[in-house]
């Protein structure tokens, strides 16, 4: 669930180029002035109350958008339109004196355009996309004023042909060929015409004068009639490569009548030869004989209105974000067909670069046994990249996750995003590397032991999806009401916090079909091993309200909807079944139902977590990371103190950490050392877990850091801090721990974690585990109910407890943690029995007891031992009564490389 998106404005754009705006001159110089008229019917700007702006330049010596007036947003500077009196979707702009002179252009240079984004008084709404208007070169030119190019019409419409010239010429107008026309020593001429055929006609006027000749040619088409013919067997929606190289295109249109593709085959023109066949619902054609080695883009156009991306589409290309797109990451990016189309538009290849997978058999770690980490390409990653991402993945192997939950990398809007503004569910989104290279990554985790699961948001999307574009009510401003995969109004009536972009209706057979056939697509083409689903309150159509307008309560037809994607998904590969994982956060005894139903569950237990580490007791409580607290028979519980979407724990303990004269949660090391204690509390306790990126080294910025979903600072330095690598240390080795030994993914425990003193007991045959931690501020005793006396063994300090009570008390200092078992437990990180030292470079008495304050501690061997704290060297004083060969002798370790000199008296 999000509060915050980058939202995207998008048109529902005719075919026909530039209505919206017409010139007065019809054919407009440089050295003139000239009257723009803007129509916002069918814009983003219909309709508007307020007061709209031109952010406007001009194309000088072929570039565009120079000598721009202002800056966007600016209300000083940029001008302002005139509204028609009459109808107040009419706007008007007069350019004065001359068009050199308005944009400050030296009468030297060549202006060949004017360009306009045309926007609302606060920036947020505006055309899309960037309009064009041509400006002539001094002389004889000529133009049409009516019709507009690529007009289409019904057969036998009477038309009016009108072109204008710039100067008194003979003119003449000419329809495929055949004169219909001529005027003499005029600047404009017009008649009219009955389309009596249909398919594409060219409209062709001349202009001559002093001895000079100049023409313009436009095409329109009458419509031709769809045929019927039955679909090709074996055929999928969006683009079918054929064995013989040959291109089956299929789109799924309940309720259209034709359809025609348009793309770099055509010159993005109406042809009667692209129109798609006519099956039921669906619409199809084959196109033989295309360049196997060359990339094509394409679109539908539908109706003869509207142009839409395949919904399938594999790769799209965008006119407002793909200049933006690093070369780095995405090599020699195929450019965009600019003033041949506008939106979006479908790619295909039909020799396509084939990846070789090393790992064609992954076998998925344990589902209760997950320790999934999150993360943001964008924010993990200096250059956004699936490459750069690659190289960090060995220390995240070393951390010891088996899992990565990636934040939605489908086709979203824009390229800078959480990516929870979907756009199309089948493309990747190219800002972040191309498809081999997100292959690569996937076989580089799987390399790794590391299974790989998709963020996927099928509760809404945005304006620039083709199946909201293709049955939109632009009326008002939704979904229109025959839109097969849209609702036309969200289920969550009152709660806007809940509403996001449009909403699917999932009680649609359409759209189940649809996402499923996404679902495949990911698991198939990318060996994705499962999914995390956004919001899935969302999923049906009961109307939430009041009391209830979170979606909470029981809903037996969400749940029947949510069991049929896991059931599809499941299925897939029933022997190495994918995760399906739910962000449902809806009351206990609907949840209950699907983590029995085998669904795991994110569990947000990041406030009472950060009630501990903050050192606070109200609501530290954190017995809910418990499936069995929860009722559940299954551990389908995936825990976690921190998400994408919560505030990040060691910021609050900066921030807001309890204190005292002598222990202070604000101090950055008692901050980061308290980590550790929740980490104790957190992987111990059975079920699979997640961490949010960085979590592991102490992630001190805040969530709103630069807006709640802007880029966060990227911070792998402080992988050199020897204080956040402590954490990053101790949570390996619980991690490993989890994974090695079944007693930490027992059914039989207990929890005492309500207070800020808390204990786990965990029973096993293999052995007992008690753990016990003290998130106080002060000193504090605890009885952590041992299952058994004798003898057992602490991990972190190496100490033998000879138990003769299982009652018996235990002091400990603030921030302090012990983990006794009553079988000797060796590194997990395949340190020695005696000395991790060799596994992470780090000595014993500086990484195993972290949290003991200076003063009394023992060391890996049991000795006790006195630390005094120094920025720059560490003192160890080695007790008298130590059976071991360093007894009674002074140690001092350098930490930094300084030259020191140290004088030792007594």
């Amino acid at each position: 669930m999000k509060k915050a998106l980058f939202i995207f404005v998008f048109l529902i754009s005719n075919y026909y180029t530039y209505a919206q705006v017409t010139t007065s001159p019809a054919v407009p110089t440089a050295n003139n002035e000239v009257l723009i008229t803007f129509d916002a019917t069918g814009t983003a700007l219909e309709n508007y109350s307020g007061d709209i702006y031109a952010h406007t330049g001009v194309t000088v010596n072929g570039v565009q958008w120079q000598n721009v007036i202002g800056t966007w947003g600016d209300n000083v500077n940029q001008p302002i339109l005139t509204r028609d009196a009459t109808n107040p979707n009419i706007y008007t702009l007069l350019i004065t004196p001359t068009v050199y002179a308005f944009y400050g252009v030296q009468t030297t240079e060549t202006i060949s355009e004017l360009n306009f984004v045309f926007r609302s008084s606060d920036g947020s709404q505006q055309t899309s996309p960037d309009i064009f208007v041509p400006i002539y070169q001094e002389g004889l030119n000529i133009t049409f004023t009516q019709p507009l190019a690529n007009s289409v019409y019904n057969l036998n419409d009477n038309i009016t042909i009108t072109a204008e010239a710039s100067i008194n010429a003979d003119l003449e107008l000419l329809v495929d060929g055949v004169s219909i026309q001529t005027a003499l020593n005029t600047t404009i001429i017009s008649s009219s015409h009955i389309l009596s055929t249909t398919g594409t006609h060219t409209l062709k006027a001349i202009a001559t004068a002093n001895g000079e000749t100049k023409f313009i040619e436009i095409t329109i088409y009458v419509k031709t009639v769809t045929q019927n013919l039955p679909l090709p067997t074996g055929v999928k929606n969006g683009v079918n490569i054929n064995p013989d190289n040959s291109v089956t295109f299929v789109l799924l249109a309940p309720n259209k009548i034709d359809v025609f593709l348009i793309g770099d085959f055509n010159n993005w023109s109406l042809n009667q030869s692209y129109q798609l066949y006519k099956d039921g619902e669906y619409f199809w054609i084959t196109l033989n004989n295309l360049d196997i080695n060359t990339e094509f883009a394409y679109q539908y156009l539908i109706d003869y209105d509207i142009k839409v991306a395949d919904p399938y589409s594999e790769k799209i290309l965008d006119p407002w974000n793909d200049q933006y797109i690093s070369s780095t990451n995405y090599p020699n990016l195929k450019p965009y067909p600019q003033n041949l189309t506008t939106g979006y538009v479908s790619t295909f290849k039909i020799n396509d670069t084939p990846y070789t997978w090393n790992v064609t058999n992954f076998m998925k770690p344990a589902q209760d046994n997950l320790i999934i980490y999150e993360l943001h390409i964008r924010d993990f990653t200096d250059t956004d990249s699936y490459n750069e991402a690659l190289t960090h993945l060995d220390y995240l192997a070393s951390l010891g996750i088996n899992a990565i939950e990636l934040m939605p990398i489908n086709e979203f809007e824009g390229n800078d995003s959480w990516g929870y503004n979907p756009a199309l569910y089948m493309a990747l989104d190219k800002a972040y590397g191309t498809k081999n290279a997100f292959k690569a990554f996937v076989d580089a985790c799987h390399q790794r032991g590391i299974a790989v699961l998709a963020d996927v948001v099928f509760n809404h999307s945005y304006g620039q999806s083709p199946l909201l574009q293709m049955y939109w009510d632009s009326v008002n401003g939704k979904p229109a009401a025959d839109n097969p995969w849209y609702n036309q109004d969200s289920n969550f009536v009152d709660n806007t916090s809940a509403q996001w972009g449009y909403d699917f209706n999932h009680e649609s057979s359409y759209t189940t079909s649809f996402f499923k056939d996404v679902l495949s697509y990911w698991m198939s083409e990318y060996k994705i091993d499962g999914f995390r689903f956004d919001f899935t309150k969302g999923f049906s159509n009961t109307i939430y309200t009041g009391v209830d307008n979170w979606g909470s309560a029981y809903d037996a037809t969400r749940i029947s909807i949510l069991k049929n994607y896991a059931d599809f998904i499941w299925n897939f590969d029933p022997t190495n079944k994918p995760y399906v994982i739910f962000e449902h956060l809806a009351d206990n005894s609907e949840e209950i139902e699907l983590a029995n139903y085998g669904i795991m569950l994110w569990g947000n237990m990041n406030y009472n977590y950060n009630q501990n580490t903050m050192g606070w007791s109200d609501q530290a409580d954190i017995s809910w990371i418990s499936y069995q607290q929860r009722g559940w028979n299954n551990p389908n519980l995936v825990g976690y103190m921190e998400s994408h979407d919560e505030e990040r724990l060691m910021y609050r303990n900066l921030t807001f950490g309890n204190s005292n004269s002598t222990y202070n949660i604000k101090d950055l090391n008692t901050a980061l050392s308290r980590q550790e204690l929740a980490g104790m509390f957190f992987f111990t306790i059975p079920g699979p877990k997640m961490i949010w990126q960085f979590g592991e080294l102490g992630y001190d910025y805040s969530i709103e850091e630069n807006g709640r979903v802007g880029r966060k600072p990227i911070r792998w330095d402080y992988a050199n801090d020897v204080n956040r690598m402590q954490i990053y240390n101790t949570w390996t080795t619980l991690i490993e721990f989890k994974k090695q030994q079944p007693v930490f993914n027992t059914t039989n425990f207990t929890l005492d974690v309500s207070g800020l003193t808390k204990a786990i007991v965990l029973r096993d045959p293999s052995m007992d585990v008690v753990l016990i931690g003290n998130f106080d501020i002060v000193s504090k005793t605890i009885t952590p109910q041992f299952t058994q006396t004798g003898i057992w063994y602490e991990y972190f300090t190496g100490e033998e407890r000879a138990v003769a009570s299982t009652s018996e008390t235990i002091t400990l200092n603030p921030g302090e943690y012990r983990l006794y078992s009553t079988q000797k437990l060796l590194d997990p990180r395949g340190g020695s029995a005696l000395d991790d030292s060799d596994n992470d470079g780090i000595v014993d008495t500086v990484d195993l007891c972290p949290n003991t304050p200076a003063g009394t501690a023992v060391n890996s061997t049991g000795c006790p031992i006195f630390t005094l704290p120094s920025d720059n060297f560490s003192i160890e004083v080695i007790s008298e009564t130590c059976p071991s060969k360093n007894n009674g002798q002074l140690i001092i370790t350098a930490t930094a490389n300084y030259n020191y000199q140290v004088t030792v008296n007594g």
